[in-house]
C-alpha cells in the first residue's frame, strides 16, 4: 500500500482540481471553436486554426510568459483585472488551470472537430426542413451525434491537463499548497537529496490516473457510439 504524504497528496488532489476546472472552462469554448472550423467557411480560417493549435507547436514556456506578459498582475489585461474586479491569475491555483486549459485547448478542439465533421449533415438538413431552427438542430442533433468526439476530446484535455510543467511553473511559480501540482512537486522531490522515494510515489499515481483517464474515455467513448448507431 502506498502511502502518501500531505504534500504529496496536496499536489495530487491539486493536480485534478485544477484538471478538472481547465476542462470545464475550455469545453463551451471548444465546442464552438470545433464547429466554426468544421462547418463554416470565413476569411482567416486558416488563420484561427493555426492560433488555435499554436500551444501544440510552441513550447510550454513561452506559452507561460505569454500569459504572465497579458495576464500577469502588471500585463496587459492582468492590470485591468487586477485594478477593477480584483481578479488575478498569476501565481494562484486558478491560473494553473488556466494555463493548463490552454496547452490542452487543440487536443480538445480537434477531437470535437473530426466528430463533427463525420456526422451525416443529411440528418440536420432533415431536420431543418421539418422546420427545427439552426439552434435547436444544433443541441438535438449535432451535440449528440458529435458526443464520442467530445468526451474523447475531454478526456485527451484532463490527462494534458494533470501533466502540465512548462506553462504552468512559469505563469504561476512552483508553490506549495498554492500552484504546486503533480509535476511541479515531482520536479521539486528530483531536484532535493533523498526524495526519490516521494517521486516515485507521484510517478505511480500520475500513471495510475493517466490510464484510468484513458479507460473511462474509451468505455464513455464507446458507448456514446453505441447509442448513436442505435
Amino acid at each position: 500500500m502506498i502511502s502518501f504524504t500531505p504534500i504529496e497528496q496536496e499536489a495530487i488532489w491539486l493536480s485534478l482540481r485544477v484538471a478538472t476546472l481547465a476542462v470545464l472552462f475550455s469545453l463551451p469554448l471548444g465546442v464552438m471553436a470545433a464547429w466554426l472550423l468544421a462547418r463554416v467557411s470565413f476569411p482567416g480560417k486558416t488563420i484561427l486554426n493555426a492560433f488555435i493549435h499554436l500551444p501544440l507547436i510552441l513550447p510550454p514556456v513561452v506559452v507561460g510568459y505569454l500569459l504572465l506578459v497579458m495576464l500577469g498582475r502588471r500585463g496587459v489585461i492582468g492590470s485591468y483585472l487586477d485594478e477593477v474586479f480584483g481578479v488575478s491569475f498569476a501565481f494562484s491555483w486558478q491560473g494553473a488551470a488556466l494555463a493548463a486549459a490552454v496547452m490542452a485547448f487543440p487536443l480538445m478542439v480537434r477531437a470535437i472537430r473530426l466528430s463533427l465533421e463525420a456526422v451525416d449533415q443529411g440528418h440536420e438538413q432533415a431536420a431543418r426542413t421539418l422546420g427545427a431552427s439552426p439552434v435547436r438542430v444544433f443541441f438535438t442533433i449535432t451535440l449528440p451525434l458529435t458526443l464520442p468526439g467530445i468526451i474523447t476530446g475531454s478526456v485527451l484535455a484532463f490527462a494534458r491537463s494533470l501533466g502540465e510543467f512548462g506553462a504552468t511553473i512559469t505563469f504561476v511559480s512552483n508553490i506549495p499548497g498554492e500552484t504546486q501540482t503533480m509535476p511541479l512537486a515531482l520536479y521539486s522531490l528530483i531536484n532535493t537529496p533523498g526524495g526519490e522515494p516521494g517521486a516515485i510515489r507521484l510517478v505511480i499515481a500520475a500513471v495510475v490516473l493517466s490510464l484510468l483517464a484513458l479507460i473511462i474515455s474509451e468505455t464513455l467513448a464507446n458507448r456514446a457510439a453505441r447509442r448513436v448507431k442505435g
